[in-house]
């Protein structure tokens, strides 16, 4: 038991506080930052952002280790790609929709295509806080 809380307090200070809460079926942008050149002596390093755009289809493993398995079909062909959810080279993760789904892994939709290939998007409505005021005068009975 001891040796787990070192390690957590150890992986604490890595972990990422601004991760957007993410569930299985949400399309995601994930912006992740690619750093080109700098082998050669005379060659400068350039940072970029390259995007990628996709389906959540797996979510594994927790705390530091929590990696997001993305899918999308590219020019005819399926593509798969997973992410480290905390990890540096990862700018930002955007939800650009929320998904509908009652699996918990969507391996089904690799090679599907057509409707087959369509997660249905979740209508949940914000809830509405009602904030009482208190310096509103009491009603008169």
């Amino acid at each position: 038991m001891k040796q787990c809380a070192i390690i957590q307090s150890l992986e604490a200070e890595y972990l990422k506080a601004d991760l957007p809460q993410v569930e299985i079926g949400d399309t995601l942008e994930i912006h992740q930052k690619i750093i080109e050149g700098g082998q050669d002596e005379g060659t400068k390093e350039k940072e970029r952002i390259q995007l990628f755009t996709g389906t959540l289809v797996a979510i594994n493993g927790s705390g530091l280790s929590t990696t997001l398995t993305l899918y999308k079909i590219s020019h005819g062909s399926g593509v798969q790609r997973v992410f480290c959810a905390h990890s540096p080279k990862i700018a930002k993760i955007v939800v650009k929709r929320k998904g509908k789904v009652r699996r918990s892994k969507l391996y089904y939709l690799c090679g599907a295509f057509g409707k087959k290939s369509k997660v249905k998007e979740s209508r949940k409505r914000a809830a509405v806080q009602v904030v009482e005021d208190s310096s509103s005068p009491e009603p008169i009975a």
